[in-house]
């Protein structure tokens, strides 16, 4: 059966975008949807998407108004990792597969996910690779970066029984507001980073379409 592929087009605020993913988890493991895989893409609304473990850190509040008076929303996303922020000029996307329990181990779908968007980013013209960058943001080894020194996109993983999901974003575009709002916020959760690790597509491919983006990633997180 070939996978569902969701192209939201409305916009919705950063909670609502966020409570989707778990949702399409959840119908994906109960067989609510059929197809054993979904992907989906959107373009979201500011947000600095923070983990629940961050939530409960003492600095979490003083994150949140950091976010706020930077007009982004903040928020609490499912999957772990750490604090990311994203606009309206990046592609947000997520991929759910249906799995026995135990069959898709979460290091092993990183990987698969991970090498398909390699390919994809290479396909673009980018040098594109698996592998963190030192002082990244929402660091994580199977990052995918760009000539080894700027992150590119960054995934996370929410698991319940019977599917598995993972979420990550593309910048597009200009980064000075990302980077600025994260100095910020992990300043306040007393968290280090380097902002020149993060990286756009803008400045591996100029005037990339962003049409032409998405068709390569909905291609690649399909598994086609």
């Amino acid at each position: 059966m070939s996978p569902l592929v969701i192209r939201q087009e409305e916009r919705a605020d950063a909670a609502t975008d966020l409570d989707r993913s778990v949702e399409l988890l959840r119908a994906v493991a109960d067989g609510t949807i059929a197809q054993p895989r979904v992907v989906r893409i959107y373009s979201p609304v500011p947000t600095v998407a923070m983990s629940r473990r961050e939530s409960r850190m003492p600095g979490f509040e003083t994150a949140r108004q950091a976010s706020l008076v930077r007009d982004f929303t903040p928020a609490v996303r499912p999957t772990g990792g750490r604090a990311v922020a994203y606009d309206e000029s990046c592609i947000v996307f997520d991929v759910i597969t249906r799995e026995a329990e135990g069959s898709v181990a979460q290091t092993r779908f990183f990987r698969e996910i991970g090498d398909a968007l390699v390919v994809a980013m290479r396909g673009l013209g980018v040098d594109a690779r698996v592998g963190d960058v030192p002082g990244e943001y929402c660091p994580g080894e199977f990052s995918i970066n760009a000539r080894g020194a700027i992150k590119l996109i960054g995934t996370s993983q929410r698991a319940v029984r019977g599917a598995r999901l993972l979420s990550g974003m593309l910048p597009l575009d200009g980064v000075e507001r990302f980077t600025d709002v994260l100095l910020a916020v992990n300043a306040a959760l007393e968290l280090d980073w380097d902002p020149a690790t993060f990286g756009t597509l803008a400045t591996e491919v100029p005037r990339m379409p962003r049409a032409m983006v998405e068709r390569a990633l909905i291609a690649a997180l399909a598994g086609e």
